[in-house]
């Protein structure tokens, strides 16, 4: 018995020797099946995380950290795991190291996300964006460090000693303070949708004036040369605006001075219109039998039975140069008939 005790201790030893205490297989560790595969992981810090260290799904063991080194030229670590082959997991899969306790040991938590996509195959990589780190204790103990030591927590006293000489006696402002701003709030709650709405105008306004900065910049770049013409033309146009002002004032005393009388005209010319109105269609059509000649038929049944003289000036001239002049050649229309 003394024999196979020292015989086990001599195997272990020479096991320690050569790989040293990392390479033994620590007992109970996750079962790796007969086809692991590997996935390597980079973190910003493994702290206390050691080979051999679990690998978990949903708080279940499921392969083990196979190494550590660093990746980046230093800038992060890279965990190689070695995850047991019947374990599917996605693509987008991510990594957190965490503690099973207090003070217990580090493990990498794999996670599933909500929306997966892909399968995690051997060799894959799960980059710095997809991996996190829980919070450790010695980062807890660090801050608190910070807080007792220099945070100032020594001044806490202070300020409850002075908030309470500012607010001694003074409750019921206080009260009253602290109902007004309850009120303002509300007030400001209530305009919500007004406060979204102007936030949104603003955003277009911005938008637009964001689209037309090259416009705007030539505007600013030849505004000063214009307000200096226009201030070399102040005087002319001081003069200008007096002039309009003193026209607008004459035409203003003129149509008061005219309304009566305009109104006159207007009154005058209603019966004359109202006199064009009644003609209706009869107008036009004397004005078209009157630049008609000879007249057409129409006109000379409209005037059957009565007489129409024709007065025709005729001159002749004779041989001896004599001018003979014909006038009034009476015509006749017959009452009846069409003809001329």
């Amino acid at each position: 018995m003394r024999r196979a005790v020292v015989a086990a201790l001599a195997a272990v030893a020479t096991t320690s020797a050569c790989s040293g205490v990392s390479g033994v297989n620590l007992p109970g560790g996750a079962d790796l099946g007969s086809h692991p595969y590997t996935v390597t992981a980079q973190f910003r810090d493994a702290l206390d995380l050691v080979r051999q260290s679990a690998v978990k799904v949903d708080n279940v063991a499921v392969g083990q950290v196979d190494g550590i080194r660093l990746g980046g030229g230093g800038k992060y670590a890279v965990v190689t795991l070695e995850i047991n082959g019947d374990v599917h997991l996605p693509a987008n899969t991510t990594a957190s190291i965490e503690q099973t306790s207090l003070l217990g040991e580090k493990f990498v938590a794999l996670t599933r996300p909500a929306e997966p996509v892909g399968t995690l195959d051997n060799g894959a990589t799960i980059t710095l964006a997809s991996t996190s780190q829980a919070v450790q204790i010695e980062q807890v103990f660090g801050a608190l460090s910070l807080l007792l030591n220099g945070g100032g927590i020594g001044q806490l006293h202070d300020i409850v000693v002075e908030l309470n000489r500012a607010a001694g006696g003074r409750g019921p402002e206080i009260h009253r303070l602290l109902a007004d701003a309850d009120r303002v709030i509300a007030t400001i709650d209530s305009h919500r949708q007004d406060i979204v709405a102007a936030l949104q105008q603003v955003n277009r306004l911005a938008l637009t004036l964001h689209a037309n900065q090259g416009n705007i910049s030539v505007a600013l770049r030849d505004l000063p040369a214009g307000l200096k013409v226009l201030a070399g033309q102040r005087a002319q146009l001081v003069k200008m605006v007096n002039a309009l002002g003193r026209l607008g004032r004459t035409a203003t005393a003129t149509v008061q001075a005219s309304k009566r009388s305009f109104v006159a005209d207007l009154r005058a010319l209603d019966p004359i219109l109202h006199r064009l109105v009644q003609a209706g269609s009869a107008l036009p059509k004397s004005l078209q039998v009157l630049l008609t000649y000879p007249f057409p038929d129409s006109v000379l049944n409209a005037i059957r039975g009565d007489y129409l003289n024709t007065f025709v000036t005729t001159n002749l001239n004779t041989p001896g140069g004599r001018v003979v002049r014909v006038q009034h050649l009476p015509t006749l229309l017959p009452s009846t008939g069409g003809g001329r």
